[in-house]
């Protein structure tokens, strides 16, 4: 017979040369929730920073992680400028409306862009998870990059990780790199909590629903991996020109159509998925 391929973790090991730590959470913290798409422009640091203040409005405490080392979004989407404190140790996460937040972004230039190989991201993502004062947090919610990089494998195999949420426009280009991304979290053994249909429809002014970007593909993707479908939020223009301005439509008006679907998903995972 055949010899079984080890597993990708074994082969990293020997590759490696070394044992690699075992998993372990992220210290100051209960829970570790990634947000990946594996596609890039289908909102996922939208629904990340969203998530991450509505479950703040329902009385949890959060972090915000900002994973994206090429192309981090959470600076602008929360109007920080300001540079993280240090002893020289650990960093201090910037607090804003009262989530404790960290990127690569806080550190550098605005325009500078991260010519980085894959050790460099690594240890980005290290110094993130193992030398910041996250303090007493119920939840980090971790805006994972596009892709099924070196991030992912770091924060699958050597943190512990509670589950992900993936988040994806209709298109089917989307769902092609959607699907990659949910056999890589089937691989590396990660709870996939559900599916979100982001951008799902337009509605007019006429009152009628217009799916731009394609039907119920997401809900069907879905069904055809056995994950739940935790919903859809459709497109509004609030939502883009708040998180332009650095003030997310959660916080901007909790009240809001989409703000309520926010705070909805965040009930969900605290509630019946965490058990908080």
């Amino acid at each position: 017979m055949p010899k079984e391929k080890p597993e990708l973790s074994d082969a990293m090991r020997a590759k490696m040369g070394r044992k690699l730590p075992d998993k372990n959470p992220i210290k100051g913290t209960k829970f570790t929730i990634a947000i990946s798409s594996a596609k890039g422009g289908v909102g996922k640091s939208t629904f990340a920073t969203n998530l991450a203040l509505a479950l703040k409005k329902i009385g949890c405490r959060v972090g915000l992680l900002d994973a994206d080392i090429y192309g981090p979004s959470i600076p602008k989407m929360l109007g920080i400028e300001e540079k993280p404190k240090s002893d020289g140790q650990k960093l201090d996460p910037i607090i804003k409306y009262d989530i404790q937040c960290m990127s690569i972004g806080f550190l550098t230039d605005q325009q500078t862009p991260m010519i980085w190989r894959g050790p460099m991201v690594t240890s980005a993502i290290r110094t993130f998870t193992q030398k910041v004062n996250w303090k007493d947090l119920d939840f980090i919610i971790v805006d994972m990059p596009p892709g099924t990089g070196d991030t992912q494998l770091t924060f699958s195999q050597e943190i512990k990780m509670d589950g992900a949420i993936i988040v994806s426009t209709p298109q089917e280009v989307a769902l092609l790199d959607v699907k990659r991304g949910i056999k890589m979290f089937d691989k590396l053994n990660v709870k996939i909590l559900g599916l979100v249909n982001n951008m799902s429809y337009f509605e007019g002014d006429d009152g009628k629903k217009y799916k731009i970007f394609g039907d119920d593909n997401v809900k069907k993707t879905a069904e055809e991996f056995q994950k739940e479908f935790l919903g859809e939020i459709p497109i509004n223009p609030e939502v883009g020109k708040n998180g332009d301005q650095g003030k997310p439509i959660v916080e901007a008006n909790s009240d809001h159509e989409i703000s309520k679907i926010y705070i909805n998903f965040a009930k969900k995972i605290k509630s019946n998925y965490l058990n908080l």
